[in-house]
C-alpha cells in the first residue's frame, strides 16, 4: 500500500462524494472508456466499484491475464479522469503481483490524493475461493487525504471484518470508502446494508459503499452517516442503467455524532 497524500484543496468542512454504481464487463477497453463517460464533474471524491477494470468473469476464473501494473493503462486513465474533473477518483483493478498467477485485487486512488490499496481479506466464503486466484494485500490501514478529509479504504469482503474499519479510524479516517462487487444471493442485500451501517455506527464515521449492480451483484450503493442514518442510496438500481449516488458530507455532523456517542473515547482496551 502506498499513501502519497498531496491534496492542497482548502478544507471547507464539507466533502462532495459521488458513488458510480455501474457494471464492469469483460472488455478492459470498454471499462476504461466508461471511467470518463460516467465520472461526474461536481464531486471532490468519485468512487467506482471493485474490479471495474475488468469483471471477475465466471466464478473461479483465472484473471491473471488482465492484471496490470499500477502505472498501466487503467490507472493512467483513472489519473487522467481525476485530473480532468479536478477531483480524486477511486476504482478497482487487478494488479500484477510477485505471483504471476495470483494478482492483487487493488483499489487505485488518483488525483489530488494517490494510493494503491490491495484487498486484505479475500472472499473465501459463500462457496467462493478468491484466494485460489488472487494474492492478499498487507495487513495495514490505508488512509489518504481528500479536500482536508481523512479517507480510509476497504474492499468488499473487508466490510465483514470490523477490526480493519477500526484500524482505519484509529489512523484518522473520517470517511471509509468501500468499493465492492458484492455477489447477489439470499440475505446478501440485508448483510450489505447491515454491515455498512454497523461500520458507520460503531466507529462514528461516514461510510460510502459503492457496488456493482444486479443481477450478478447486489447494488444498493449507499452513504451512511456516523449515527447510522442513510444520507443517500441507489436502492437496487437497474442492471443496465448506471446510477450516481451523490452526497455532501459535513464534518459538523461527524463532530456532533462523536459528542452524542463517544464510544471511541469510552473504549477500554
Amino acid at each position: 500500500m502506498t499513501d502519497t497524500t498531496a491534496d492542497t484543496t482548502a478544507d471547507t468542512g464539507r466533502l462532495r462524494v459521488a458513488l458510480v454504481q455501474a457494471a464492469s464487463g469483460l472488455e478492459p477497453d470498454a471499462n476504461r472508456a466508461a471511467l470518463d463517460r460516467l465520472a461526474p464533474r461536481d464531486a471532490d471524491l468519485v468512487a467506482f466499484p471493485e474490479a471495474f477494470a475488468r469483471d471477475f468473469g465466471e466464478a473461479g476464473s483465472d484473471v491473471s491475464a488482465y492484471a496490470e501494473p499500477v502505472d498501466g493503462p487503467f490507472a493512467t486513465e483513472v489519473a487522467r479522469v481525476a485530473g480532468d474533473r479536478g477531483c480524486t477518483v477511486v476504482a478497482g483493478m487487478f494488479e500484477r503481483s510477485a505471483d504471476p498467477q495470483r494478482p492483487f485485487n487493488t483499489l487505485v486512488v488518483r488525483g489530488a490524493a494517490e494510493a494503491d490499496y490491495r484487498k486484505v481479506h479475500l472472499y473465501d466464503s459463500f462457496g467462493y475461493r478468491e484466494s485460489d486466484r488472487l494474492t492478499p494485500g498487507p495487513v495495514e490501514p490505508c488512509v489518504v487525504e481528500v479536500s482536508g478529509w481523512r479517507v480510509g479504504l476497504m474492499t468488499c469482503y473487508d466490510l465483514r471484518f470490523p477490526e480493519l474499519a477500526r484500524r482505519l479510524v484509529d489512523a484518522g479516517a473520517e470517511l471509509i470508502v468501500v468499493p465492492a462487487a458484492w455477489v447477489a444471493g439470499p440475505r446478501k442485500v440485508r448483510h450489505w446494508q447491515t454491515l455498512v451501517t454497523a461500520r458507520a455506527v460503531e466507529n462514528t464515521v461516514y461510510v460510502a459503499a459503492v457496488g456493482q449492480p444486479a443481477p450478478r451483484y447486489t447494488g444498493h450503493s449507499m452513504v451512511v452517516d456516523p449515527l447510522g442514518d442513510v444520507v443517500a442510496d441507489a436502492d437496487g438500481g437497474a442492471p443496465d442503467q448506471p446510477v450516481v449516488v451523490a452526497a455532501e458530507l459535513d464534518r459538523a455532523v461527524l463532530a456532533e455524532a462523536r459528542r452524542t456517542n463517544p464510544s471511541l473515547a469510552n473504549r477500554r482496551l
